[in-house]
């Protein structure tokens, strides 16, 4: 029999709803992954060093010239020192990344906060580290939470909290305040913050507080985050965690074993994304936003209810006022016979936990994909 821990969780939704649009030929408005081009300057590097042969493995925890220069872009946009030889492990993708914190981090009856919807690998991850998610809720319409039921959360057996802004799937920004107060519970609590930063650049409203340069957060935060999603290539699975000495050395030795190094000619051509200025990722946001209101547009138009996301690039959507049909028979049923895909709500909740009628859109298209996506949705009220 294969081991009871893999019966308490399913594959990824995500993925499954990628092979659905493809088998159906939906419009794949599901996985986050874009079906445009990555700069053109990465992949002359990466080319470059394949032909350079740059072909074998990376020093283990990442090499040299990308642990550099993800240590001198946090000191030039966060003016945070990073140790590239103590502090930095370089994963193959941020999810890599946060599986290796939880295994290197918690022990069987920890607890681990989750913000809930929350993104899907967060659950089997604790429950991989043999730790005990205990979910707080985002509230509908502005995915603020309960300052009180957060407070409420933390006990003698809480090791961390997920912290994930902007948000997947909801889109929320966290504000200072928020992160003030988890700062706070973190520090008189003794608990580590984990945050999932890896939607850091894509943002039209608020700002990015990097949890670790609060006060007294240096010492207790790792900050994971990526190039999937700031560079349009989420097939290299290139990811990292910043962490404090001693913990870096507990995560560099789990990641050792569990991928031995990320793809070192992948790893060279990042170094030059890291050295990109703040005009690359203020463009990209513009380029998001374009697109965020070409879906925002023909969603409503459609009659899905709906907050506009503040950052990342997905729109978390009520269907109340077009079906009554269960989260995951819904988006079947929009993808055979609407002809988009997106992944059903309850994917980002806890099992058993009461899910409102809601599913998941991606933006990060093409704008011509996502205006003959809007061409399928707007005829949607005729079909159900």
């Amino acid at each position: 029999m294969p081991a009871q821990r893999t019966a308490t969780f399913t594959e990824s939704v995500i993925r499954e709803m990628t092979r659905v649009a493809a088998q159906h030929g939906a419009m794949n408005l599901a996985q986050g992954f874009p079906d445009f081009p990555m700069p053109a300057p990465m992949k002359d590097a990466a080319c470059a060093a394949i032909q350079g042969d740059i072909n074998q493995y990376a020093v283990t925890w990442g090499a040299p010239a990308l642990r550099v220069a993800i240590a001198e872009k946090y000191h030039r946009f966060y003016d945070i020192t990073v140790d590239p030889d103590k502090h930095l492990t370089v994963t193959c993708g941020a999810t890599e990344a946060m599986a290796a914190v939880f295994l290197a981090l918690l022990d069987p009856g920890d607890e681990v906060i989750v913000f809930e919807p929350y993104y899907e690998n967060y659950g089997p991850d604790a429950i991989l580290a043999g730790a005990k998610p205990v979910y707080v809720p985002l509230e509908w319409p502005t995915w603020s939470f309960d300052p009180d039921r957060l407070r409420a959360a933390f006990t003698s057996r809480t090791k961390a909290i997920i912290v994930n802004t902007p948000h997947n799937p909801t889109g929320k920004v966290f504000t200072r305040e928020e992160m003030n107060l988890i700062a706070e519970l973190c520090i008189n609590n003794n608990v580590w913050a984990i945050t999932d930063e890896i939607y850091e650049h894509i943002r039209y409203a608020g700002s990015h507080h990097v949890l670790a340069t609060f006060p007294g957060m240096a010492e207790r935060t790792i900050t994971i985050s990526g190039l999937s999603k700031t560079f349009s290539c989420t097939g290299w699975r290139l990811g990292f965690a910043i962490a404090p000495e001693r913990e870096s050395v507990a995560i560099r030795k789990v990641h050792d074993f569990l991928t031995v190094g990320a793809p070192a000619p992948l790893q060279q051509a990042a170094a030059v994304g890291m050295a990109f200025d703040a005009d690359y990722y203020n463009h990209m946001a513009l380029e998001y936003r374009a697109r965020r209101e070409i879906l925002c547009s023909a969603l409503s138009k459609a009659g899905f209810e709906f907050s506009a996301p503040d950052g990342a690039y997905y729109i978390l959507a009520d269907y109340t006022a077009l079906s009554d049909k269960p989260d995951v028979e819904f988006a079947m049923w929009l993808t055979k016979v609407g002809g988009v895909a997106t992944v059903p709500g309850s994917s980002f909740h806890s099992p058993g936990a009461k899910v409102p009628l809601y599913t998941r859109f991606a933006f990060c298209k093409k704008t011509q994909t996502l205006e003959a996506a809007a061409e399928r949705l707007l005829r949607i009220p005729e079909l159900v």
